[in-house]
């Protein structure tokens, strides 16, 4: 037992208590977010700040043809307005590129908005022009590599059209982990929210009972590498070996793309 003096007061501290006092903050951080997303498992109070309840979202990852880089960025530049002027439905869209490979990532108000995007003018100009536009014509180089997701949670976007980088993430929950995992990046949202004024948007998405995928984006390159060293890339990091299948490196780290963002609507 110690003896601390505090002005005339003598207060007496066991040598558990000042250990405790002593533990990194980074520590005592982690404990409390890992409490607030198993939390998230039994109470559905997180709904209640879920920016973007019942929405849904899509995102295609796609090959250039031989040549034709350029101009399947011109392509997908000239696709915002009309992805704004004609699909109310379509929250948010986004064009990327990352070397020879164009993507699209957007998010809806519902699951209805997204087969109505699918069904319109964007989608068919771009299977008009796939066969000269995308390794793989339609089939092999779009329809084959669309991913679609429902949203489990968000921050809301801020200062979008400042955005000029972007990154996705897969992620596979391990065995039996797909609940936990689900709801680690659910409560993840609100603290991206609180924590990441560079995080300008931030999305965590389910595919399937097992796949998982965060997309968000960032002013710069500076505002991308204070998300990774933030309050959610540390719990998702503690956690990883337990939820990911690969853990954080083979797992999470390895399956980081990133992106310049040609357009937004």
């Amino acid at each position: 037992m110690k003896t601390l003096v505090v002005g005339k007061e003598r207060i007496e501290t066991s040598s558990e208590e000042l250990k405790a006092r002593r533990r990194p903050m980074k520590t005592q951080i982690l404990s409390r977010l890992t409490a607030i997303a198993l939390i998230a498992t039994t109470t559905t109070s997180h709904a209640q700040e879920n920016v973007m309840d019942n929405y849904t979202a899509s995102y295609i990852a796609m090959p250039a043809a031989d040549g034709q880089i350029e101009a399947f960025a011109e392509f997908l530049v000239s696709a915002a307005p009309l992805v704004k002027e004609t699909e109310p439905g379509t929250e948010l869209w986004f064009a990327l590129q990352d070397n020879d490979t164009l993507a699209i990532f957007d998010v809806f108000v519902d699951e209805g908005a997204r087969n109505t995007h699918f069904s319109g003018v964007v989608a068919d100009a771009l299977n008009e022009n796939a066969d000269a536009l995308v390794a793989g014509g339609w089939d092999a180089g779009v329809v084959a590599n669309i991913n679609t997701s429902n949203v489990l949670s968000a921050k809301a976007p801020v200062d979008l059209y400042s955005a000029t980088t972007a990154t996705y993430i897969s992620i596979e929950a391990a065995p039996g982990k797909a609940g936990e995992l689900a709801a680690l990046l659910t409560a993840a949202g609100p603290i991206v929210a609180e924590t990441e004024p560079k995080t300008l948007f931030w999305v965590a998405l389910q595919i399937d009972e097992n796949n998982f995928a965060i997309y968000d984006i960032f002013a710069d390159n500076s505002g991308r590498e204070t998300h990774f060293a933030g309050e959610v890339a540390g719990l998702l990091k503690a956690q990883a070996s337990d939820l990911v299948k690969g853990g954080w490196e083979d797992g999470v780290v390895a399956n980081v793309r990133n992106f310049d963002i040609l357009a937004i609507k």
